[in-house]
């Protein structure tokens, strides 16, 4: 399953840069027939990718993110 995944993601990778990369597994979860991933190439563009295997109907589903922000929110100090 995790080849297959990467494939996936060589793949479509290949047809949007240009150049050599890196795919970084972020995350990876498998639940029944079920797995999910994220992905992050090394590239500056913020894109973030996540695969979905869906195992009852074998069919994979890939959406492409892209960050808009980084907001950091600081937690109050108890006094």
């Amino acid at each position: 399953m995790d080849y297959r995944a990467l494939q996936i993601m060589l793949n479509y990778i290949r047809k949007q840069v240009s150049g050599e990369f890196e795919i970084f597994t972020v995350w990876k979860a498998k639940i029944l027939n079920n797995c999910k991933y994220i992905f992050k190439v090394d590239r500056i563009d913020g894109r973030i990718y996540e695969l979905t295997y869906n195992g009852q109907k074998n069919e994979w589903y890939l959406d492409a993110y892209e960050k808009l922000e980084n907001i950091v929110i600081e937690e109050e100090e108890d006094e």
